[in-house]
């Protein structure tokens, strides 16, 4: 896999090395160097410290319980029963 660096100095971690790492946005990662001067990436820390996913953060927030059915809802938030046509 090749990969270009910017002119800031960035590069863009492949997706085979992100999915074989786990690697989510707001992971960690390590830039080593090994015996050989070779380059050797490693994730670093508990999977804990990822970045909550925005939708995964909002599940069971709001306040409001509804306990009847979709149609219900519907009739509640719309002001008709029916789908006009």
């Amino acid at each position: 896999m090749e990969t270009t660096v910017t002119s800031k100095g960035q590069v863009t971690i492949p997706k085979q090395l992100r999915n074989a790492l786990n690697l989510q946005p707001g992971s960690k990662v390590v830039w080593e160097v090994n015996e050989a001067g070779e380059p050797v990436l490693r994730k670093t820390g508990p999977e804990s410290e990822t970045r909550p996913d925005r939708f995964d953060r909002a599940v069971g927030a709001s306040e409001i319980k509804w306990n009847g059915t979709t149609d219900e809802f519907m009739e509640l938030i719309r002001g008709y029963s029916n789908d006009p046509d």
